[in-house]
């Protein structure tokens, strides 16, 4: 009853205290909606770009046998229990205008830190481990006969893969996308350190809530209420993904 408290109790404030007459008013602010906006299209942008880039990594790392495989999993794995301001800084010295590759870019015009464009790779770091290993559990879990029997009737990689592979592994690959999505959406140290919180460029929902502590509380718990929201949703909808099929 402790633990259960300690997680419900917060969530109750928040709502409790979001409870005023002018909550729609700051929920639909202009620094609210473009928070909003901004979330949801990097969001969307870093979990297509999980999914067209991690979904062959994944069918790689379940399949082929690949020297040092356990290395390279772990090394993908990482950034989901990385502290969030280590992999900000990680980014920042990686491509940061004076960073390690960040200066050769600069060199051929390209300024990546502080931008929208920054947003996406701090969440993509993130986030996208979290579709890649729920998408490389899928595949692995692929009865191998169902393999042999698509190659004995003459289906090509590409045949076996998108007729047989994907199919088996919808679930896996739909709840690691909701997952990483929901991951993008609550990103927040990394992005602060790489992206900076400029307003209608790099700031996104947590971002205006962190600032909302300063200027403005109420749009900071409209926002967090959304934020819940939208959280427990996709969660339960993932929960629901997860439940094996009954006949």
């Amino acid at each position: 009853m402790i633990m259960l408290g300690l997680f419900l109790l917060p969530l109750i404030a928040v709502f409790v205290r979001s409870i005023n007459p002018d909550f729609f008013g700051y929920a639909f602010s202009k620094q609210a909606l473009d928070a909003l906006k901004l979330s949801l299209v990097t969001s969307t942008i870093t979990t297509v770009c999980a999914i067209l880039f991690g979904t062959p990594l994944a069918y790689v790392l379940a399949n082929w046998k690949i020297k040092y495989k356990s290395w390279l999993e772990l090394l993908i794995d990482l950034p989901i229990v990385l502290p969030p301001s280590v992999a900000g800084l990680a980014l920042l010295i990686a491509f940061g205008r004076r960073g390690l590759f960040g200066s050769y870019l600069n060199l051929i015009g390209i300024s990546l830190p502080f931008t929208t464009v920054a947003v996406v790779m701090a969440q993509m770091f993130v986030a996208a481990p979290l579709y890649i290993r729920s998408a490389r559990v899928g595949f692995a879990g692929i009865d191998k006969q169902l393999e042999e029997a698509a190659s004995v009737e003459g289906a090509n990689r590409w045949q076996m893969f998108r007729e047989v592979m994907l199919p088996l592994t919808g679930k896996s690959l739909l709840s690691g996308a909701i997952l990483t999505w929901t991951r993008a959406l609550g990103e927040f140290g990394a992005t602060i350190l790489f992206a900076g919180n400029l307003e209608g460029v790099t700031q996104t929902m947590p971002m205006a809530i962190y600032l909302g502590f300063e200027r403005n509380s109420g749009i900071a718990l409209a926002l967090s209420v959304v934020l819940v929201v939208v959280s427990i949703f996709l969660l339960a909808l993932t929960r629901r993904l997860d439940k094996p099929d009954h006949d």
